[in-house]
Formats: C-alpha cells, sequence, structure tokens
C-alpha cells in the first residue's frame, strides 16, 4: 500500500476496513485495497492496453474525492434533518422529500 500512495497523483491508498467506515461503502463490493487518484488521474492497468483514440468523449473513471462535492439548489426551505452537510449521494432521498413536501 506504501508504494501505491507514492504514486504521483495518488490522493488516497487505504484497506477494506477504513474505506467501508469512511464512506460508509458496502463489504460485499469492495477489495482489499481502494485508490483514489486525482483529478487529473485514471487508475488503469497500462496505457498501451487501452485504445484511448477509439473513445469519442474523454476517459471517465467512477470519480474520486473531487466529484462528492456537487451543487444542489432548491426554491424553498429544506429541513435537512440529521444530515446537515449533504453529499452527491443524499440528492435523491432530498428529491423524494421535496416532493413529499409540495403536496
Amino acid at each position: 500500500m506504501a508504494r501505491l500512495d507514492a504514486i504521483d497523483d495518488m490522493v488516497l491508498v487505504i484497506d477494506k476496513e477504513e474505506v467501508i467506515n469512511r464512506f460508509e461503502l458496502p463489504a460485499d463490493r469492495i477489495g482489499d485495497i481502494v485508490m483514489i487518484s486525482g483529478e487529473n488521474m485514471t487508475i488503469g492497468t497500462s496505457e498501451h492496453r487501452h485504445n484511448l483514440a477509439a473513445l469519442k468523449e474523454p476517459f471517465r473513471g467512477h470519480g474520486g474525492l473531487t466529484e462528492q462535492e456537487v451543487p444542489f439548489i432548491v426554491n424553498r426551505v429544506v429541513d435537512l434533518g440529521n444530515t446537515p452537510d449533504p453529499r452527491n449521494f443524499d440528492a435523491f432521498s432530498m428529491q423524494l422529500k421535496l416532493r413529499r413536501n409540495r403536496r
């Protein structure tokens, strides 16, 4: 893990237990090690194994720490309840809450 963490533009290298607790992820979908790169790096096997010229759009990974903050704009007061600092995956439940309160 230390060797992986030393790679340029690697933001975070942590084990399964830490990533489950830190990011509230399901244990059955996580590998032994999780690596998160910076916004200008995508983790893969090697450049020669990927034909990037064939892509119509830029190559995109699963998203990293730089993509967790998402603008969330509403036109009414929203009771955040126990979620004072909503994250990107909270947007769906917030939308449902707004629809319920609208009726």
